[in-house]
């Protein structure tokens, strides 16, 4: 065939110009199906354990304060009955270190359960499905009801869901807000219209981006905005727990009436229902292999048990089990002993030595910090009597609920004395800067910059913390 015949037959479309006139793929909007089973009761039991901490931290007191609170004006931090700075910063990152290895972990040994189980993308979508349901119905109904041309039962339908959903997404941004300001503060502020600006924007900012999140792109956010879904195939290996269809026992599919003899028709036990698809959050046919979509949240596992019963077959054709196990037929016990793997115990003992560590560092932690910035302004001078002086400025930082009073001692050079008040009295959770004079006799040290050492200590001696820095003598 010639190159001009080629032309004919096979049409040109324009680089810049797509063929179907449009970037992007049309999505269809996924009506997920309600399911019961031991996966969907282990759901609920996650969205009520995460949202009753979530909601109800932000008012559980601790003497006279907010138990759970980030001031972050004042710059202090309140988890209990500790007071953190901004320089207790490593304990921030231990805990940032500490779940990204339980990420690991968790993803080595099962998948994406984080993702189906504990994610607020997915807890909020099933809080937001199950109002969705409760006002507009099941699957069948939702779908009727969208395809129905405009009636006033849809406008109140569709109205009632929302206004709902705004509720609860309000009310999720002003308890993320709370965390931040005082719960109770924040409350009468409300009550009074009193709330600030930055409180109103953040109440807004979280609430609509919950709405929006869980109401509308639910498994959007899933499949493009989450870039967990794109990395897991990092983590995974095919001793990983992931939800699995066995195509050995399910095909050939094909639908049978309950009492057909599936050998003489020569087909699997999948009945080729399809309602793994409709229980989907993310739209996907498990039947289809391993996929980025998956979220792990076993909604097929318990529907497909579901149609298992009632047809007297066998549970488990979509279950929780490895690529190496479907492929060799293991048992349950090779399975879940090859699942603790070199790989798997590393991570555990990585992630055990840090929270130990962490909360060691967190018991034994001093209750006290201290900063000491010279002043620049007066460098060395000589003070009365011949002495000579540097001044610095330490800031002091009370990281208990008690006032305390504590003693300035300075070490290093011979004659060094605190020539300012020793002792300085710090309230309850206080921060202050105190001017401190040293002097040391002039001429007792060589000119040029000498290594010392303060130390700040309260009454009892027990919180005591050491801090080095210079004192310059002049040429």
């Amino acid at each position: 065939m010639t190159q001009p015949a080629l032309r004919k037959i096979i049409p040109i479309v324009p680089v810049n110009e797509p063929a179907g006139g449009s970037l992007y793929e049309a999505q269809k909007k996924i009506y997920p199906r309600s399911v019961s089973g031991r996966f969907a009761r282990w759901r609920w039991v996650f969205v009520a354990l995460t949202q009753l901490v979530f909601y109800g931290l932000p008012w559980l007191q601790w003497g006279q304060r907010q138990a759970v609170l980030f001031d972050l004006e004042a710059r202090r931090f309140y988890l209990f009955g500790y007071v953190l700075y901004p320089q207790d910063f490593i304990y921030l990152t231990g805990l940032l270190v500490a779940s990204a290895l339980s990420l690991f972990l968790f993803t080595a040994v099962a998948g994406r359960l984080w993702c189906g189980f504990t994610c607020p993308q997915t807890v909020y979508t099933e809080i937001f499905l199950w109002i969705e349901r409760k006002v507009e119905g099941d699957r069948t109904a939702r779908l009727r009801l969208d395809g129905a041309p405009f009636s006033l039962e849809k406008l109140v339908k569709k109205w009632f869901k929302h206004i709902l959903w705004i509720g609860v997404a309000m009310w999720t941004g002003f308890t993320f807000v709370a965390y931040f300001v005082p719960a109770r503060e924040l409350i009468l502020q409300f009550l009074q219209t009193k709330m600030g600006g930055w409180e109103i924007f953040w109440v807004l900012f979280y609430g609509f981006a919950t709405y929006g999140n869980a109401g509308f792109l639910r498994e959007q956010v899933c499949k493009y905005m989450c870039p967990y879904a794109r990395f897991q195939s990092a983590m995974f290996d095919k001793d990983t727990l992931i939800v699995s269809y066995d195509p050995a026992r399910g095909e050939p599919r094909g639908a049978r009436s309950r009492h057909a003899d599936i050998a003489a028709l020569s087909l699997g036990a999948c009945v080729d229902c399809t309602l793994c698809v409709q229980v989907c959050p993310t739209g996907i046919d498990i039947r289809e292999g391993l996929q980025y979509e998956c979220i792990g949240c076993a909604a097929c596992v318990d529907v497909c048990d579901g149609v298992m019963d009632k047809m007297g077959y066998a549970r488990g054709l979509i279950r929780f089990t490895t690529q190496n196990a479907l492929a060799g037929k293991w048992t349950a016990r090779h399975m879940l002993r090859r699942v603790l793997r070199p790989r798997v115990l590393v991570y555990t003992a990585l992630l055990g030595v840090l929270c130990l560590a962490l909360l060691w560092s967190l018991v034994a932690r001093m209750p006290l910090k201290v900063d000491v910035v010279r002043d620049r302004a007066a460098l060395s001078r000589i003070a009365a009597g011949g002495k000579l002086e540097n001044v610095y400025r330490l800031q002091v930082m009370n990281a208990t609920e008690q006032p305390q009073r504590y003693r300035i001692m300075a070490s290093g050079l011979e004659g060094l004395a605190v020539a300012s008040e020793a002792e300085v009295k710090v309230g309850p959770t206080e921060s202050r800067w105190v001017a401190v004079r040293l002097q040391i006799p002039y001429g007792s040290a060589e000119a040029g910059s000498h290594p010392i050492l303060f130390r700040v200590a309260d009454e009892s001696g027990h919180a005591h913390v050491e801090e080095k820095s210079v004192f310059l003598v002049p040429r």
